[in-house]
């Protein structure tokens, strides 16, 4: 019978002779409430996190100036497998990354650049 990753891992004893003091504190909290402050839900989606970082880079210009590459919304997919599996196989809890985004591209011959030609908008 072949064994997992994870089954193979030792277990530790503990032989210690002394109680503990004080109860350790949950060390993980600062990384979720880091993670969840990053991630927003659609509702609850602010200024910040991963809405911030995809603002802070859109829109993008062409050279020219005829051409603009505009974000629109983001959304995370589910992921493959859930923690269980992902613990027993040795990969990453990983969910896909959508992105919309939408391409103006502006019309050469008018007098004023605002004029749009031509919109597209598709989900990446």
């Amino acid at each position: 019978m072949a064994y997992s990753f994870t089954e193979k891992k030792r277990l530790r004893k503990d032989f210690g002779k002394r109680p503990p003091i004080l109860d350790v504190p949950y060390l993980l909290s600062m990384q979720i409430d880091s993670f969840k402050s990053f991630l927003y839900d659609a509702a609850g989606r602010g200024k910040s996190g991963l809405q911030e970082a995809f603002e802070s880079v859109f829109p993008i210009v062409s050279y020219s100036g005829h051409v603009e590459l505009q974000f629109v919304d983001y959304e995370l997919g589910k992921p493959v497998f859930d923690v269980k599996e992902c613990q027993l196989r040795g990969t990453t809890y990983a969910a896909p990354l959508r992105v919309t985004l939408r391409l103006v591209i502006y019309d050469k011959n008018s007098k004023k650049k605002t004029t749009p030609k031509e919109v597209k908008e598709q989900e990446v």
